[in-house]
């Protein structure tokens, strides 16, 4: 008996979504960093097991938009909901329900799909502390299953996956053994460069950051890729502090994506980038398009 079904992640911003992600892949497909809102498409990976394939679809926070991007990043968390076969939402470790939390569970609660509360990030906590979240969302009634994992180190992460496939239904497989993704190689390397540069950036920059690939090519009878990228910002004062002084920042950004590009295609890759001011893109539906945001 082959079981197959599809799983959406939802949550707040910051939760540790692409974290779990990534953890069950056992590779880099969803950027991570400690600013929220950080995911912005919605990303399948492909879990597959010898008698089960797990597919996910990793989405962006849920919260109030505030632009078109944030429009689109909501509709797209929100349209998942109903296609499904079971929806993981993740919390962290905070002990209290907040009213973003309770914005999702007016999304989630009159919806059938079987629901698993996933309590992230066990390991910053005691024992107490995560039996006091459990009771306060037990008391909810909406969840069918609620388990306590750390995406970080593994903890609970197999037992989510069994849960998971006790559930599912039979199926056939959608995908091939060795496909982990549906996100085109050029996506995840402009996602990989938008990543180092939340790292790298002040706290008023980020959001309005997005890279475009203008060039990735292998050169002939080299194993290297040739990659052009255009790290778009909505400011020109902005466009000064991701260059940086002398260029030592974008220097950054640049030397450690690509370290982790290489990784991802094995291959020697030569990077180079560029900033441009976008004005008000994140508004502008011709440019989300453009950055493939929808």
């Amino acid at each position: 008996m082959y079981k197959s079904g599809f799983v959406t992640i939802i949550g707040r911003p910051n939760v540790g979504k692409s974290t779990l992600l990534n953890r069950v892949i056992g590779e880099k497909i969803a950027i991570i960093s400690n600013k929220p809102q950080t995911t912005r498409n919605k990303i399948q990976c492909v879990y597959t097991e010898e008698e089960a394939q797990i597919v996910f679809i990793d989405t962006p926070g849920i919260h109030k938009p505030k632009n078109k991007l944030g429009e689109y990043m909501v509709s797209a968390s929100k349209d998942t909901l109903k296609e499904v076969d079971v929806i993981l939402w993740l919390v962290d470790e905070s002990t209290k329900i907040g009213p973003g939390d309770e914005y999702i569970l007016e999304e989630i609660k009159e919806i059938n799909t079987t629901k698993i509360l996933v309590i992230n990030k066990i390991d910053k906590i005691n024992q107490d502390e995560v039996k006091e979240i459990i009771s306060n969302y037990e008391n909810l009634n909406v969840f069918d299953h609620i388990i306590p994992i750390s995406a970080q180190d593994g903890q609970g992460v197999n037992y989510l996956l069994k849960t998971i496939k006790e559930i599912i239904p039979e199926g056939p497989q959608y995908f091939p053994d060795d496909m982990i993704t549906d996100q085109p190689e050029r996506l995840i390397v402009s996602e990989i460069i938008r990543e180092k540069a939340l790292h790298y950036l002040e706290e008023e920059v980020p959001h309005g950051v997005a890279v475009g690939i203008e060039l990735m090519r292998k050169r002939e009878n080299k194993d290297i890729i040739d990659i052009n990228a255009i790290i778009y910002c909505e400011r020109s004062s902005h466009k000064g502090i991701i260059i940086g002084k002398g260029g030592k920042k974008l220097k950054g950004i640049g030397k450690s994506a690509r370290e982790d590009i290489e990784r991802l295609l094995g291959s020697k890759v030569y990077l180079e980038i560029w900033v441009k001011v976008e004005k008000n893109w994140r508004d502008k539906e011709k440019t989300i398009k453009y950055f493939g945001y929808v």
